[in-house]
């Protein structure tokens, strides 16, 4: 009797045995994106010491830091008014010794449709608070991945997003990553992305009331104190495992953190 093989995506080679730093555009600096950059630099230093050529990161935020990001971001009070990406990959280089770079403007395509320069990247983390902002990196994805160049091709797109107590991680190629034969798994090469997949559940979370809010008691009663750095955690290790591991049997999940509950979303 014939049993259902298990289905995994495989890794893209160049992600694997890379000559030189795997190329990362990190979009949002905030509650999550600040934490997220932080278990990138771990994850840098420990790619390293395995022999890898390591992460080249490039953090994009048009925010300041005001004080109510203090406490719940990965802030100082002596930040206060910084760029938070200036702020945040400038601490990341004294203290890793690396030469990551910081944006100060939107990920996002100028008013005659062209691309921000930098935009090429080998993957793609999103921690942005709008359903605008996720169908924009999508569209420059896709154009950047119908380009003709092949150093920092884009391969995946990893997209962050909660509400108070909840919270997704979803992991999606852009394009197709050829996979290797395999007797044991049957192999998924394409990992639907968030805005195609869950385009309705999006937009009607948009619905949601999401203006900033002026105090930190204000912005807890959005997000809970540990929700970001939950996500955070669990969604770079997804990302961990793809180097480590050189496959995936998922590409996201769900959770809870009210209940502690948390789901895995399969690869196919």
């Amino acid at each position: 009797m014939n049993s259902e093989k298990t289905k995994v995506h495989f890794t893209d080679n160049n992600l694997i045995n890379p000559t030189n730093p795997i190329t990362v555009n990190l979009i949002g600096a905030g509650g999550t994106g600040s934490k997220v950059l932080t278990a990138l630099m771990e994850m840098n230093h420990s790619l390293m010491a395995l022999g890898h050529a390591g992460l080249n990161v490039r953090l994009w935020d048009d925010d300041v830091v005001t004080e109510a990001n203090l406490g719940r971001q990965r802030f100082a009070s002596s930040e206060t008014g910084l760029y938070k990406s200036v702020a945040l990959i400038n601490r990341a280089n004294r203290w890793s010794g690396t030469n990551w770079k910081a944006e100060t403007i939107k990920f996002e395509k100028s008013s005659l449709g062209k691309l921000p320069e930098h935009t090429g990247a080998t993957i793609y983390i999103s921690c942005v608070d709008t359903v605008k902002a996720r169908f924009e990196i999508a569209e420059i994805l896709k154009q950047s991945h119908n380009g003709n160049a092949y150093f920092n091709r884009p391969r995946y797109w990893m997209d962050f997003g909660n509400s108070q107590y909840t919270g997704q991680v979803l992991l999606s190629t852009i394009g197709t990553i050829k996979q290797p034969h395999s007797e044991k798994y049957e192999t998924i090469s394409n990992l639907p992305m968030v805005t195609e997949e869950f385009a309705e559940l999006l937009k009607q979370s948009e619905a949601k009331d999401d203006t900033p809010s002026c105090s930190l008691a204000e912005a807890l009663e959005k997000q809970d104190l540990y929700v970001n750095s939950t996500l955070a955690q669990m969604g770079c290790s997804l990302l961990w495992g793809l180097f480590r591991n050189g496959l995936t049997h998922n590409r996201g999940f769900f959770l809870n953190l009210k209940d502690f509950r948390s789901q895995p979303i399969a690869v196919g």
